[in-house]
This record gives C-alpha cells, structure tokens and sequence, in this order.
C-alpha cells in the first residue's frame, strides 16, 4: 500500500497560529453607549485619587504603613476579613448580573475593553480604516507607514506611562508623586512599579487584546456556569437569518431561498475578538454589542426588520416567553444585597480604637518603701479613623492606680506608644498574678472605648 505525504503534512506544529484581528469601526445605538460608561470609567478612575476627605486623600492604599484609607475608614491588617467580605459582595454580584445580563461587565466597563477600544482609536486614528490598515501591513514598509507607526506606539506608551501612574497614585498621595514626578524626584521603588504597569498597560491593550479575554480571563471559562436559558445574551437568529448569502437590495429573499443574513461578514469585523457570532454562543464572545449596532446597519440598508443579531435569550430564540423574576436571579440578588448590608453594618460597627498591652521586659514588678507594686506596661494605641482625636486611658480595676497623662492626642490612622504605671498597694493585694482591666475611649466620645485584660504581677 502506497501512502502519497506531503513534506509539510509531517511537520509538527506546536501550536495553532492564529492571525491579527483588525476590528472595523462601527458606530451605533450601543457602541454609544459603551463609549460613555468607558468613558466615564476612565473619568472615575483619574478623578478618585485627587479627592479630598477632611484634609486627607480619599482612597489612599497605603501598603508601606499597612492602612487603607477610604473616606472616613482607616484599615488595617487586623481588618483583612473584611476584604473576605468584600469579595464575597463582589462575587454575589458577579453572579445576579452574570445570570441576568451575561458578559455586560466584559462589553461595557471591564478596564480591558476600555482601554483596547482606546488604543484602536487611536490606531485608526493614525493608520486609517481597517481595510488601510490590512493593506499597509501586506505592503513594504514605507517612510509615512514607519512615521504613523511610529506615532501610534509613541501615543501608546504616553497613555500606558498616565495609566501606570493614576494606578500607583492609589498607593503613593497623588499630589506629591505627580509633584516628584515633574522635579524628576521619584525614588527607584516607585519608578519600577509605575514601568512595570506601564508595560503591563501597552501589552494588554496594544498587543494581547482579545487574548486576554479568551486565554487568561478565568471568567470567560466559568461564565457559562451562570448562564440559563434566560440569560440575555448577544446571540444571532439563525431561524430567521439562515440560509444566508449575497443578493441586491431589490431581491426577494424568499424567491432565492435565503434568510435575512446577506452574509456581509460586518458582524466579524467589528468583533473586537475576531469570532463569528453566527456560529453560536461562544465564551470569546464579551457582549460589547458591535455586532448588533453592524447588522442593524445591514437590516436598515435592505429595509428588513433589526434584531437578526440582538440581545436576546435562548428561551427567546425558540419562541418561548423569558422569564426575568426567577428562582436563581432572586436568590443571587437576596444573598448581595444580605451580604452588602452585612458588610455596611461591620464596617459601621467598628469602633475607632484599637491598642495592645506590652509588659516591661526589664522588669515583673518594682516596690517602693511602703511596699507598694508597681508594674510598668507599655499601651499601643491606634485611632483607626482619619479624624484627630483625644483619647483617654482608665483602669477598672478599683484597687489598681493608674499613673498617665490623658487627653492623649493622635492623628488620624497613626499609631502612638504611651509608657503606663500601675500600682497596687500592699493591702489590696491577695494573690501574686492578678487581671487588671485597661480602657481606652475617646475623650469626646466616652461610649466609643476598648478593654483589654492584662496580668498584674506582685511580690
């Protein structure tokens, strides 16, 4: 038996390459409106870090002294469970919104599709349509095609550098880095992280894009996990639109034996991932709605009816009635807003104070000439807000003296050591370790106040 190879057929091929995709520009009904929440995102996220608090930075993360300030709120590591929470409100959420509008988080407001329909901007921008841009990159490189190039990747770079550094102004007060910044006086630390988000920021958008979304998102895996058949989604009718192929305006459809599709293949090339929704539901698929605004553009030119693509449900695909108040979607949204309620009572909940009791290592006790003890203890008082306060330190035991000074002054968010004696006389002691009981409040507000226990040595 004679088997007719190919040289190239014995070649192993590590993988499957896969070529550019070159997204076509399309304006519309819901291109629209992803352009406003991109760009009020982009809004919020420059804005939030020159904002103001009672003479502080808003949202401040501050790694270096382990405090992050929101607003009135100061945490720290000890508060890391409220983080658990706030992942799991997000998770809540995740899933009532997942379950009930699919992928609209990926189409409109994710930080990668944001910032890679900016970066094609400014690619179309420079180097034309994309029809232009396909044919410069089949072309010989040229002087114009090297300047625009050159041009788009320099513009590139100045907007990953501004990304880079309204990012690190969360974790460094604005102000004094964009200060530092134009006094050329960024210390090495702070210049690496702002290059290492800025290369993060220019590869994302300017080279991964879509592989982003389909290779290292993980919600684009377990998506469909949420998903029923009420969940809208961007789907293609294939019922109404198939068979599809080519014909004039003034066709009849019906006469040639096709569907409403004209197969004018728009639908792929607004597709900022390259997919073809014809062919499915497909987790590359992130709702952005382009390829709804384009073949509505088609339908309107032919004078058939919009929606061939829409947002739409399987149940609604088939004919059937989607249902909107359902077991899973109730369910999802009772648990979110339980879990935000949750999260707002604990946050409001917390008191402001926060110190620990450190014994005298050189020392148990000391005793004077009347036989008194004396054991000395060191307090680490944190205000845990960002509003200056007094505060005050009181012992509660009746047979315990305490020798400090009071009214205590601390910024907000710092933390203060203050050296305390307590003594005991020699009649009131009973037993060589007792517990002594310290409290601290705040000076104008003595119902907000911490106890703590500690032992009390004697002779």
């Amino acid at each position: 038996m004679k088997f007719d190879f190919k040289e190239e057929d014995l070649i192993i091929k590590p993988y499957k390459t896969e070529s550019a995709v070159y997204v076509r520009k399309q304006k519309g009904r819901y291109q629209r409106i992803r352009q406003f929440t991109g760009l009020a995102f982009v809004l919020l996220f420059v804005l939030v870090p020159w904002l103001n608090f009672q003479g502080h930075q808003a949202i401040l993360l501050d790694i270096g002294k382990q405090q992050f300030h929101i607003f009135s709120q100061t945490f720290f590591p000890q508060d890391f469970t409220l983080l658990a929470g706030a992942l799991i409100v997000s998770c809540y959420l995740l899933f009532f919104v997942t379950t009930w509008l699919g992928r609209i988080w990926c189409g409109y407001t994710c930080p990668q599709t944001v910032w890679t329909f900016a970066y094609i901007w400014v690619e179309e921008w420079l180097e034309g349509s994309r029809n232009q841009r396909i044919k410069r990159d089949k072309q010989p490189i040229t002087l114009d095609t090297l300047a625009r190039k050159s041009a788009k990747h320099l513009i590139w770079g100045l907007m990953a550098f501004l990304t880079a550094t309204t990012f690190i102004s969360y974790f460094l007060p604005a102000r004094a880095l964009y200060l530092d910044l134009l006094q050329w006086q960024w210390d090495s630390l702070t210049t690496l992280w702002v290059l290492f988000f800025a290369v993060c920021t220019y590869g994302n958008a300017g080279w991964l894009r879509e592989k982003m979304c389909i290779y290292m998102c993980p919600y684009s895996r377990f998506q469909s996990a949420m998903f029923d058949k009420n969940t809208l989604l961007v789907a293609y009718n294939k019922l109404r639109g198939e068979n599809r192929g080519a014909r004039k305006r003034k066709d009849d459809p019906k006469a040639l034996g096709l569907g409403d599709c004209v197969d004018c293949n728009l639908c792929v090339e607004v597709c900022p991932v390259g997919i073809d929704i014809r062919n499915g539901l497909q987790y590359e698929c992130i709702n952005c709605g382009a390829c709804v605004d384009a073949c509505d553009q088609t339908m309107s030119k032919f004078n058939y009816a919009k929606g061939l693509i829409s947002y739409t449900s399987e149940n609604a695909l088939l004919g059937k009635k989607t249902k909107l108040f359902r077991a899973k979607i109730i369910g999802y949204g009772i648990l979110s807003i339980l879990a935000m309620l949750f999260m707002v009572y604990t946050i409001e909940a917390r008191v402001p104070i926060e110190f620990s009791v450190l014994r005298d290592r050189g020392a148990l006790f000391q005793l004077d000439f009347k036989d008194n003890v004396t054991n000395s203890y060191l307090l680490k008082i944190t205000n845990k807000s960002q509003i200056d306060r007094k505060f005050n330190i009181s012992v509660l035991n009746n047979n315990v003296s305490l020798s400090v000074d009071n009214n205590i002054f601390i910024k907000g968010g710092e933390i203060v050591s203050v050296p305390v004696h307590l003594t005991m006389t020699s009649d009131a002691i009973k037993e060589r370790v007792s517990e002594v009981s310290l409290q601290v409040s705040v000076s104008d507000m003595p119902e907000v106040k911490r106890v703590t226990v500690t032992k009390f040595f004697a002779n």
